[in-house]
């Protein structure tokens, strides 16, 4: 799923500086992706475009990030009503509370079809995600 955001970002390509968030819609398809310096930039960008297109709130929808998946970029998902998230690198602890309690499907560390399961509450094993 991660591996879908290479292709696509095009000032990344160019730069190597720049983080990018995606979201999937129910079907799996790639709906909106937005690139900026700021990982939390990028969420925001993205679900501002999800809000202006007039889908949020965005159930059955996947929150696809470049970086670290903090308790803030959780918290925004959680807030658009998407359904997962997953992180190309670590979540934070309380990321992985947050999404706990509030059921948001976390994933992270999500490379090479692969991804560590964060919740809900997995036996800690990886799992393979589609790309």
């Amino acid at each position: 799923m991660t591996e879908l955001l290479n292709g696509r970002q095009k000032i990344y390509a160019s730069t190597g500086g720049l983080h990018a968030a995606a979201l999937i819609d129910t079907g799996g398809s790639l709906q909106f992706l937005r690139e900026d310096v700021g990982r939390h930039n990028a969420v925001d960008k993205v679900v501002g475009a999800a809000l202006m297109a007039g889908k949020l709130p965005l159930s059955g929808w996947t929150l696809v990030v470049s970086g670290r998946v903090g308790y803030e970029i959780a918290q925004k998902a959680v807030a658009a009503g998407i359904s997962a998230l997953v992180g190309v690198s670590a979540p934070t602890s309380l990321a992985v509370e947050l999404a706990r309690e509030f059921g948001l499907t976390l994933l992270a560390f999500a490379r090479g079809g692969v991804a560590n399961q964060y919740a809900p509450v997995t036996d800690g094993s990886s799992q393979e995600v589609d790309e």
